[in-house]
């Protein structure tokens, strides 16, 4: 399992501004390693946000998104407390989850 996201939020009036910084390696599929054989893609295609239980956000990636990538998005509404969750899926299947409270 990766290491978890790094998420901070924080509510300014009726807005939401929420910061992730992901954990993941997000191979291309076009290096090559020491031997001289192609590293095999591995990248995150989906990314969504929730707040309290509603969905927020939601992108699709691929492979030309750089390792440990950052990403910031905003919406409307959102007070301390509420609860912001982040969910990844890569290509190889593997899925991350991580929350964070409204500051």
């Amino acid at each position: 399992m990766s290491d978890p996201m790094r998420i901070r939020a924080q509510a300014q009036g009726d807005k939401t501004t929420v910061r992730v910084l992901v954990s993941h390696e997000m191979e291309s599929g076009q290096r090559r390693d020491a031997a001289g054989k192609t590293v095999p893609a591995w990248f995150i295609q989906s990314v969504s946000a929730t707040w309290n239980g509603k969905p927020v956000m939601s992108a699709q990636w691929g492979a030309a998104v750089s390792k440990n990538p950052f990403m910031q998005f905003a919406f409307k509404g959102g007070k301390a407390g509420d609860k912001i969750a982040v969910t990844w899926v890569d290509n190889r299947g593997d899925k991350r989850t991580d929350e964070a409270v409204v500051a």
